[in-house]
């Protein structure tokens, strides 16, 4: 097998996007050691940071999303999407790769895209079970399509198809802290009943005013709570409760040690992004969520379905959260048997070894290319 295959890794724009695709390079890199990766992000998002903190090297596009309000704004996305599409050339010429992977994300359409007409052979990984405008356009000259949902038929062609599941972040699954270590880290009781409230960064702020409107309620109850924010918002509820604080609700911006956090946690309460679903299955959590409405095409309602439909989550619509969503989460932590019941369903959901999966079908792709080359 030859080791110096050259891939392309295109999208990001959110975690969700960029966990996936830095699992996938990983993947590749532990198959093929020799193998040459390039990331094409979307300038001044998140994966121009993330990526370089993992080891690998990316170059941005200055490409952006579609404003659905102002579309007069959408003159100058169009200009931006013509030179990403002439840069996303010159990138591949350059660099000459075997294959490109897109895994969602405002720069994998043109990078994909001029892939693609340059006849090189091109991978997509679709997280979510209703598909990204991005995949469903790139679809048809797609090798091969890598999804996590059954039913994407209905999206892609089915001979394109391979159901694989969604990687999620390694040192989840390789985590070796207990329980009552990973309660302690927060500074909060081993021996009583915990529950994660997480919402991303932006997305958190459903969540917060939540938590917020039932304060009184977790004063007397004995049920811990480890409350992340989002950065964007910490300042904020800081000011809001200094002075009031409670001694059964850790609160912070953001959770570096997420291992910790999923270990230490009897209930999760979360937004139905694809990725964190798709650890939630792996981990064997119980979870009630809270989709986002504010997604294209409301996917995140979608994904909660899919789980909901097979009694594997309990869910909550945004609207509804700040009065319903923290008494059905203490009612939820204290009815152990449908705490079991949970657990034991979204465990059958879980998708193993999904981005060793997925390096399988790259490297394959980009074997055949190189042999026809």
């Amino acid at each position: 097998m030859p080791n110096n295959i050259r891939l392309i890794v295109s999208g990001g724009g959110t975690g969700g996007h960029i966990f996936p695709a830095l699992s996938i390079a990983n993947a590749v890199k532990a198959k093929c050691p020799d193998a040459e990766i390039l990331f094409v992000g979307a300038e001044n998002r998140m994966e121009m940071q993330r990526v370089p903190a993992a080891g690998y090297r990316i170059i941005g596009l200055p490409v952006s999303g579609f404003d659905r309000k102002r579309l007069l704004k959408n003159i100058a996305v169009l200009w931006r999407l013509m030179k990403s599409r002439r840069k996303a050339r010159r990138i591949i010429r350059d660099f000459r790769p075997d294959i490109a992977v897109g895994v969602g994300g405002y720069a994998s359409g043109p990078t994909l895209k001029e892939a693609g007409a340059m006849g090189i052979p091109t991978l997509l990984q679709e997280q979510n079970s209703y598909a990204g405008v991005t995949n469903k356009l790139l679809a048809e000259q797609a090798s091969c399509i890598c999804v996590a949902y059954e039913g994407m038929e209905r999206f892609f062609p089915k001979n394109k198809i391979k159901l694989t599941g969604n990687p999620v972040r390694q040192n989840l699954l390789t985590s070796t802290i207990t329980h009552e270590e990973a309660v302690k880290s927060f500074g909060l009781d081993p021996t009583k009943k915990t529950i994660l409230i997480v919402g991303g960064s932006l997305g958190a702020r459903t969540l917060n005013e939540s938590v917020a409107q039932a304060w009184d309620m977790l004063k007397e109850t004995d049920v811990q709570l480890i409350w992340q924010t989002g950065k964007y918002y910490h300042e904020q509820i800081t000011k809001q409760f200094r002075g009031r604080e409670l001694p059964n609700v850790h609160v912070c911006d953001f959770i570096s040690n997420m291992d910790a956090a999923y270990t230490a946690a009897d209930l999760v309460v979360s937004r139905a992004g694809a990725g964190s679903i798709s650890e939630f299955c792996l981990l064997g959590k119980a979870v009630i969520l809270v989709p986002s409405p504010n997604v294209a095409e409301d996917h995140q309602t979608k994904n909660a379905l899919a789980l909901v439909d097979k009694d594997a989550a309990l869910y909550v619509k945004d609207a509804d959260a700040p009065s319903n969503l923290i008494p059905l989460a203490l009612a939820t932590i204290k009815n152990e048997k449908k705490l079991t019941d949970l657990r034991a369903n979204i465990l059958t959901l879980a998708f193993h070894n999904s981005a060793e999966v997925i390096a399988d079908e790259v490297i394959a792709l980009a074997q055949n290319y190189r042999s026809k080359k």
